[in-house]
């Protein structure tokens, strides 16, 4: 069974890309950093030496990989860890608190926009989960 433990990280050694199963990281010269041969991604080590980060592209988030000896392994943070619950507590307020407020109102046409604004609000949350946890 491949140790689970994180590894220190050889600046000359040659590892796997994390995006991509075929390319290959190599050691960027005069730097401090590995260079995808397919993807063209630039990762840094970090501050601890025992894992690499993304160098910053579209996506507000960083993305950080430990090395195991055989894999990388998805560097935890503390917003992934906590997205799903604070979601949970976002929807779960937003069902209590507006779907009934919203039922209160007097039956007619000025009841539907609410309905719908809470219908909304409700399944947005569940939709950033999954935009978040389908990689």
């Amino acid at each position: 069974m491949p140790s689970q433990k994180s590894q220190k990280i050889d600046l000359n050694a040659e590892y796997p890309c994390p995006c991509r199963r075929r390319g290959r990281l190599v050691p960027i010269t005069l730097t401090e950093a590995l260079g995808c041969d397919r993807c063209q991604n630039i990762f840094v080590v970090t501050e601890d030496g025992q894992g690499i980060e993304q160098l910053p592209t579209n996506s507000p988030y960083k993305r950080c990989w430990n090395w195991n000896g055989n894999q990388w392994c998805i560097a935890n943070t503390r917003l992934r860890e906590s997205y799903l619950p604070i979601s949970l507590v976002i929807v779960i307020g937003l069902v209590v608190f507006w779907l009934p407020y919203a039922l209160g109102l007097p039956l007619g046409p000025s009841v539907i926009p609410w309905v719908i604004l809470a219908v909304l609000l409700a399944t947005l949350p569940a939709l950033m989960v999954w935009l978040a946890y389908r990689r």
